[in-house]
């Protein structure tokens, strides 16, 4: 008998734009995407892995947009609930949660030696790859969680799961953008950001795509050989089935255990995901941007369009749609994802950002906030240079020479540098809603160095404070190291002075 059609049961978390909450289907999700504001879940993975099955549904039943003026048509009319409609009728039964022959995302004939626990789907509950601290779920006595709960860890764990090397069916590896930033502009409904992220394809790559869910599953004597192949399109990108997967069914609408294995790989070497930005490394050539430890905001300029195209299309796509509509121009962007090493997950992280409005204009402004980071990195150097100084003749003690690691250990305990990036990060969110189509690039920056400056002035009377009341082999060390720091200040002020608005007289 088959039971929780994701069609209808409620399992998609929603935030509706009067600012209440509910869990919908996916076809009350789609047709009400107006009268909703955004996907909401404690888990950043589990929130963008349902942008990309809602998206992969939305292709299919569109089987569009081909080109861009279709997209225009879609953006200007909204999604077309007739088709829709019409398409989950058609492939209704692919979306059972339990069914004998197709239970949605899952293959029915997979019996594992050993079944295990559901934590096994949510690298936030001390999956084999991630033991999370403060997490406090017994993988021995997980409990169950409920359906809803599984399918939404199920398409989160098909979009990040990395390698760990240990499957009782063959080794594929790790999902194909699993460890990627992904972004999504974000509209002012659910339907717009929907829309947003509805990159165009080819009318022939749409004939060929298929999502997970047309699929007949995989037989388990295949995945046991080795099952790999190309990416057909988005939808089959969106929705890949990374991991083989089955519910253990039971008499109780709680899922406690499953199957869990490895699933399918993906051969395409040349795949660019319609989420991701990208960057040319001199050796292998393009990669995906990636989080890292210093801060997204650091990289910001990597997410933002230009000549290279190597900006995520989402981001591109939206400017496109509103530029005859500025009204509906995104209100920010979020971007979500992990960092990992090797098999192990570090963090997962959902970050804001405002979308500059100058890139409605066809300004390509990537370089100018690069300009601006750079500006940024080169005084946090000299606040770097300054604490070292200051490590080694406080370590030195005025005759021995300290060894290298200890004066790199010693800078490593200073917060000065954490100081410094933590107040300028705030500030770097403001100037990004001064890139209006109106403003001046040179008068940002003269906001921006006022930043910097007021930032390593701050960070660098914070670490004097701290030590004004050591010894007076701490104090000389402080002396001769803040040289630099006034050395920088004074600079800064100089290029400060040139940008300065001159104020006209009446």
């Amino acid at each position: 008998m088959s039971q929780f059609n994701l069609v209808d049961e409620k399992w998609i978390p929603v935030r509706f734009l009067d600012g209440t909450r509910d869990e919908l289907g996916i076809s009350d999700v789609l047709l009400k995407s107006k009268e909703i504001e955004s996907i909401e879940d404690s888990s950043p993975l589990v929130v963008v892995a349902l942008y990309r099955f809602l998206l992969a549904v939305l292709y299919r039943a569109l089987e569009g947009p081909t080109d861009i003026d279709q997209a225009k048509d879609f953006f200007k009319d909204g999604l077309p609930s007739e088709k829709i409609t019409a398409y989950l009728v058609e492939w209704r039964d692919r979306f059972w949660l339990f069914d004998e022959k197709h239970p949605f995302g899952q293959i029915p004939s997979f019996e594992p030696e050993t079944w295990r626990a559901w934590t096994s789907l949510a690298a936030e509950h001390n999956a084999d790859n991630a033991k999370v601290l403060f997490d406090h779920v017994d993988v021995r006595t997980p409990g169950g969680i409920s359906e809803g709960v599984a399918v939404r860890w199920m398409l989160a764990t098909q979009t990040f799961s990395v390698s760990c090397g240990n499957s009782e069916l063959s080794h594929t590896g790790t999902a194909p953008s699993a460890t990627a930033v992904m972004v999504l502009p974000l509209g002012r409904d659910l339907q717009d950001t929907l829309l947003f992220s509805l990159v165009p394809q080819n009318r022939e790559i749409f004939i060929n795509d298929v999502a997970l869910w047309e699929r007949a599953p995989e037989l388990v004597e295949n995945l046991k050989m080795g099952v790999e192949r190309q990416a057909t399109g988005f939808a089959d990108i969106y929705m890949w089935r990374t991991r083989a997967v089955r519910f253990q069914r039971n008499d109780t609408s709680c899922i406690k255990s499953l199957a869990f294995a490895s699933g399918v790989g993906c051969s395409s070497t040349d795949l660019i995901d319609p989420m991701l930005g990208y960057r040319i490394d001199d050796v292998k050539g393009r990669l995906p941007v990636q989080f890292r430890d210093r801060g997204l905001w650091r990289d910001f300029d990597s997410l933002l369009p230009d000549q290279s195209s190597l900006s995520p299309r989402v981001i591109e796509h939206a400017i496109t749609l509103t530029r005859a509509n500025g009204k509906r121009f995104p209100k920010s962007m979020m971007a979500l994802g992990q960092a990992n090493n090797k098999a192990k997950i570090e963090y997962w992280r959902m970050d804001y950002f405002s979308l500059p409005g100058a890139l409605a204009a066809d300004r390509y402004i990537r370089v100018e906030i690069r300009q601006l980071l750079i500006d940024a990195e080169k005084s946090q150097k000299i606040l770097w240079a300054a604490c070292r100084s200051f490590a080694r003749d406080l370590l030195s003690r005025g005759a021995r020479k300290p060894d290298g690691k200890d004066i790199s250990k010693f800078v490593e305990q200073i917060s000065v540098n954490s100081w410094y990036w933590s107040m300028l990060e705030s500030r770097f969110h403001e100037i990004l809603r001064e890139y209006t189509l109106n403003r001046d690039d040179e008068e940002i920056r003269y906001l921006w160095l006022n930043a910097v400056r007021d930032s390593l002035k701050s960070a660098w009377d914070q670490h004097s404070a701290s030590v004004s009341t050591g010894d007076a082999w701490a104090i000389r060390a402080l002396v001769k190291a803040e040289g630099r720091v006034l050395r920088q200040l004074k600079k800064l002020r100089n290029e400060i002075s040139i940008l300065e608005p001159v104020e006209v007289s009446a």
